[in-house]
């Protein structure tokens, strides 16, 4: 048997992981989840073209790459459309994050101890996506420092969610039947982790039953910063529209971006456009006085 699994759970879980435009990054996802000491049952990637793939390799699953349109919520629902009879759980991956080897076998032992939980997201160690970046290699060495100390023990609740953390949020499969991420939620997709985990039936949790590092890469991740300010706005407008943000969390949330990103403008990170966010932060509020504002209108910006 191999280490760290639980033998009450079969090899059923399956990975999903959107990328664009980092075939170098997904390779070394793959090489990781080759390391797990629970392999998955299925690993797709969600593509826009075969640019974005990895070169072919040898690992222990089977690879399925699809392709098709760019965005976070399409990528996504195209992984979720291809998920084979059988998976219990299936678990999205960021394409820079960098998991613990224990960390498929952990997810199918918290599931099976907590039967109302419907999904998590595990616990990242470091979050690169809050400064300029982790790299790869220093991101491997903070797991497998992690590691050496071998499994962890039976994975707890840490707390109660609104939504999970996308870079590595696992669901259950019967949970999610019906549900798909919001394609109206264009490209990078705003909030889309919320708003998908807003209508799933179920406890959603944070727990340490899984962990791993979150490079936040910034190759591929802004195009635009006006886009993103607009989204930034737009999106949990839409949502709580919808019901499926409260209107107490996307007040704070409009705030506090808008704030941040103007009073950053003069002196911005190089990772970030601020004064494109600003911008669209500015157009997504004028719009919403107007009563015009869409999360698909950043297609047209």
């Amino acid at each position: 048997m191999s280490e760290g699994v639980n033998p009450l759970i079969g090899n059923n879980i399956a990975v999903v992981i959107a990328s664009l435009g980092r075939p170098q990054n997904v390779a070394a996802l793959l090489d990781r989840l080759a390391l797990q000491t629970q392999p998955p049952a299925q690993v797709i990637l969600s593509m826009e073209s075969a640019a974005d793939a990895p070169p072919d390799g040898t690992h222990p699953f089977a690879v399925e790459t699809i392709f098709g349109p760019r965005g976070s919520c399409v990528q996504r629902n195209r992984g979720l459309d291809r998920l084979a009879p059988g998976i219990d759980l299936v678990v999205f991956y960021d394409d820079d994050f960098v998991p613990s080897r224990f960390a498929l076998a952990g997810m199918a032992r918290f599931f099976a101890d907590h039967p109302q939980v419907a999904g998590a997201h595990g616990l990242v160690l470091q979050d690169g996506i809050k400064g300029p970046g982790i790299p790869a290699a220093e991101a491997v060495r903070i797991v497998d420092a992690a590691d050496a100390a071998g499994a962890p023990p039976p994975g707890r609740i840490l707390r109660r969610t609104h939504g999970l953390y996308g870079c590595n949020m696992a669901y259950r499969t019967a949970a999610i039947r019906d549900v798909r991420f919001d394609e109206d939620l264009p490209l990078y997709a705003w909030f889309e982790d919320l708003d998908f985990g807003a209508r799933v039936p179920g406890d959603l949790v944070q727990t340490d039953a899984f962990q791993g590092v979150h490079c936040g890469e910034k190759r591929g991740r802004e195009k635009s910063g006006r886009r993103l300010g607009y989204s930034q706005v737009a999106n949990p407008v839409y949502m709580m529209r919808k019901g499926t943000l409260s209107r107490g969390i996307v007040v704070r949330s409009i705030l506090k971006l808008c704030l941040v990103n103007h009073l950053r403008q003069m002196r911005p990170e190089p990772w970030i456009d601020r004064r494109g966010r600003a911008a669209g932060n500015r157009l997504a509020l004028y719009e919403f006085l107007r009563g015009r504002i869409d999360p698909k209108r950043i297609h047209d910006l």
